[in-house]
């Protein structure tokens, strides 16, 4: 599908769709009750008033664009020259008009990482990223999903209940992460405790920080000294010569955006196969698979719904609007999908991966095939070990989180009767000690455009951005 390039343009004298310093107003506010509880009928009801670009505010007086056209969102992630992933062209904080404590910050701040930036640099980056995750072996992969599932499994009590986002879509992908990593297994349920501090802003969230970064420098250090078959290695030893920093920035960008979007995946998908009759046959072997609900999920509740962004980097138009330089704009992923001028010409999605779930250009998703193939293993032991799973509340009294960016539930209650007995114990091993480090210190540039290339351990910068990188994908 192809579009014509937007052109620079100015807005007509008086034009009253435009506001100068940014959209138009009133705007829609992308934050609160509407985005959790009905967000499919908030971007129907921004398509019929605005069009394929909609005016929206991300907080109040900070305003956006949220693009919503299947064809419009195309054109943005593949127009750099127009649309960069630099964070730091944004006019709002640049006018002063972004608070110090913003909840926007985590997912806008700049940073030296593939998410971030454009050009030459970006494709370094996201070829080691990528290539480092094409040499997972996917049999291992599977085997090790399915063993961390079953040991979740095996650890819920005999009274037949559970809550599969607690309990499960939560805890599991970090302690399939870990080992993929290079760390002790026994280390995951303790990242899982630390990162529920990050996200709880507990009284321990300071602590668990700077026991976070120093787990991850030690981790960094060790497989510069001793290179092992796992990412951390692979990553330190890829040709694109990734200094200590760098690989310590994308090990965290791996933690974060691929643990929140596994647990969102998991857990939506599981809400489907409860509460849709169509794959409740599955369950007792009917015609359509764990395959297709997760195909599904991508194209109806995505793990991402929304995503920033874009900055404008000249005045333009895009889908009708006049965009400003400076100006932001979201990437409207369910949105889109759900666009009718693309299902128009479509007899379903059954089998369509033409979804934007992982996004598009060159910034999608290098990690949506281990993702897949981690959430997949996840539902299918489940459903094999437990395959009279029932729903322990009504379906309309599942809640979603309150975030403009994740499609998530806050919990998923579930009663069962085919408990399987826990297998004998592993034998006993050494427990984990972690390294005694201080919290690594502040290498970034005051400028904020570059970073220290270096061969060695250098000096580890992970800085503060962790503890907002933790609320990222939350949006609290």
């Amino acid at each position: 599908m192809t579009t014509p390039e937007p052109q620079a343009a100015t807005p007509p004298p008086g034009c009253p769709a435009h506001r100068a310093g940014g959209p138009p107003a009133p705007a829609a506010q992308l934050y609160g009750a509407a985005v959790a509880d009905d967000p499919h009928g908030l971007y129907a009801r921004l398509r019929e008033q605005h069009g394929p670009v909609a005016p929206i505010e991300l907080e109040p007086g900070v305003e956006a664009w949220l693009v919503l056209g299947y064809a419009e969102l195309l054109e943005l992630t593949r127009n750099e020259k127009l649309f960069s992933k630099d964070s730091r062209r944004w006019r709002v904080p640049a006018e002063g008009r972004l608070k110090p404590d913003s909840r926007l910050l985590p997912m806008t701040a700049w940073r030296p990482t593939l998410l971030n930036l454009d050009g030459g640099e970006h494709q370094r980056l996201r070829g080691a990223v990528a290539q480092t995750l094409g040499r997972i072996d996917h049999r291992q992969l599977r085997e090790t999903t399915e063993t961390a599932a079953n040991s979740l499994i095996d650890s819920w009590g005999p009274d037949g209940t559970a809550d599969l986002i607690a309990q499960y879509a939560r805890r599991l992908p970090l302690l399939v992460f870990t080992q993929l990593l290079g760390l002790p297994a026994e280390m995951g349920p303790h990242l899982i405790e630390l990162i529920s501090h990050f996200v709880d802003s507990s009284e321990k969230s300071v602590r668990a920080n700077a026991e976070f970064q120093a787990i991850l420098t030690d981790l960094v250090r060790r497989s510069r000294a001793e290179p092992g078959a796992d990412l951390t290695s692979w990553l330190l030893a890829h040709q694109a010569g990734l200094s200590d920093e760098e690989a310590l920035h994308h090990l965290v960008v791996i933690l974060v955006a691929g643990n929140e979007t596994t647990i969102n995946w998991t857990g939506n998908t599981l809400r489907l196969l409860l509460t849709d009759r169509r794959f409740r046959s599955t369950l007792a072997g009917g015609r359509l698979t764990v395959a297709d609900a997760l195909e599904e999920v991508l194209w109806r509740d995505p793990p991402t719904q929304n995503f920033p962004g874009r900055w404008a980097t000249g005045d333009t138009v895009l889908g009708g609007q006049y965009i400003s330089a400076g100006d932001m704009l979201v990437l409207g992923l369910a949105g889109a999908n759900a666009d009718p001028a693309v299902h128009a010409a479509s007899d379903g999605i059954a089998g369509n991966r033409a979804h934007l779930a992982w996004g598009a250009g060159r910034h999608v998703c290098p990690a949506q095939h281990p993702a897949r193939l981690i959430v997949e293993t996840a539902l299918e032991t489940l459903l094999h070990r437990l395959p009279d799973l029932q729903l322990a509340v009504p379906a309309n009294e599942l809640a979603w989180r309150q975030s403009p960016w994740s499609r998530a539930l806050v919990s998923l209650p579930v009663l069962y009767s085919a408990f399987t007995p826990p297998r004998a114990p592993a034998p006993e091993r050494p427990p984990w000690t972690p390294p005694t480090l201080s919290p690594p210190s502040d290498s970034t540039p005051s400028d904020g455009t570059s970073t220290e290339r270096t061969a060695g351990s250098g000096r580890l910068a992970l800085r503060s951005w962790w503890n907002s990188l933790a609320g990222w994908w939350s949006g609290r």
